[in-house]
């Protein structure tokens, strides 16, 4: 909220302000990608990072310049920015490798996710067998949740070949749907690239995972009239490829129609010019706010629950005998826990053949 307000006054093209607020355009840019990371405004300037332009013309080979040249309208060297897409003056094409504000935000939380997950690995290896304190006392119940909740009900006996892709996908989506709400932050799990190689990456681990009785459900349904099954093979391949597509577009939508219904609130104060419409819309985008926080651990948790079962479905065996009563708790890992210690020693054991 406090980036947005900054921004509403940014100034105009044509430098003046206050001018023509046009709420579509400001949320577009602050849901949006760009070359530059613009922090907040005052009266003084805009508090604004530059970011390298990267870019390679096959006439011309490669460029590297500052964002800062072709800003605000401006151009440099052939290249300009189109509703922050860089295109030449001449027409010409061009390749554009330039580090951006979704770029910058990636290696921003890949850096804090190394750090909080380092410091937790120090603490189990510091505190062996002692109960979990600090940090790793508020990040172990959910690595349990996933593990007993998500993984081992979705996947069964190889679910912890998967635990590692499991854990990550949902501690990043996690982390980057809280740090997309700090004032100034970028919306990167609401930039569809990034929840297309997270989708991607799920369908290509369940590819690689799937065995032979997977490949048969699809290509020859058992239990369906002849006729039928050659009905079902496009449907069922069709299948494969839409799971992975919703993964994709649902937490792309949800989370960006959030950033958006926020921001629409606070535009209401600006398109009324008037204090009182801010009794109205303040009190809604907080709450709407306050919402998005429940909606950034749903969102990764509904990711990781849907990629579990993916996988589950492409790694079940059509007769598993490794299911008989009384015997897979113990397999999974709860007589652990009875015997005490950290919930998570076993995730430790890298043979899972044995199940």
């Amino acid at each position: 909220m406090c980036t947005f307000v900054g921004s509403a006054a940014e100034p105009t093209e044509t430098g003046k302000k206050g001018e023509a607020f046009n709420p579509g355009e400001v949320i577009l840019h602050h849901v949006a990608d760009s070359h530059e990371w613009h922090w907040f405004s005052t009266d003084n300037g805009n508090f604004v990072s530059y970011f390298p332009i990267i870019a390679y013309q096959p006439s011309k080979g490669l460029s590297v310049f500052s964002s800062e040249k072709i800003a605000e309208g401006k151009t440099h060297d052939n290249f300009k920015l189109e509703d922050e897409r860089l295109t030449t003056l001449d027409g010409s094409k061009v390749y554009d490798f330039s580090i951006t504000k979704n770029v910058a935000a990636l290696a921003v939380s890949s850096l804090v996710l190394l750090i909080v997950f380092a410091s937790v690995a120090r603490s189990y290896k510091h505190r062996v067998g002692q109960a979990p304190t600090g940090l790793q006392g508020f990040l172990e119940p959910f690595v349990i949740f996933i593990r007993d909740e998500v993984a081992k009900k979705s996947i069964g006996p190889k679910y912890e070949r998967y635990m590692p892709y499991l854990l990550t996908v949902f501690f990043f989506i996690w982390f980057n749907n809280l740090l997309g709400l700090t004032p100034g932050a970028a919306n990167l799990t609401g930039n569809i690239a990034v929840t297309l190689m997270l989708a991607t990456l799920t369908l290509l681990i369940t590819l690689f995972s799937s065995n032979k009785n997977y490949w048969t459900h699809i290509f020859w349904t058992p239990g369906v009239p002849l006729p039928l099954r050659i009905i079902m093979i496009p449907v069922e391949v069709i299948g494969v490829i839409t799971k992975p597509f919703s993964l994709m577009v649902r937490l792309f939508a949800n989370i960006t129609a959030g950033h958006i219904i926020i921001l629409s609130f606070i535009s209401l104060i600006f398109i009324f010019r008037s204090a009182a419409t801010g009794l109205f819309s303040v009190p809604f985008g907080l709450f709407i706010s306050v919402l998005e926080l429940l909606v950034s651990i749903l969102q990764a948790y509904i990711f990781t629950l849907l990629t579990a079962m993916y996988i589950g479905g492409a790694v079940e065996e059509h007769h598993d005998d490794t299911h008989a009563a009384g015997h897979e708790h113990d397999d999974y890992g709860f007589a652990e826990e009875r015997r005490g210690g950290s919930n998570i020693a076993h995730l430790d054991r890298p043979d899972v053949a044995a199940h």
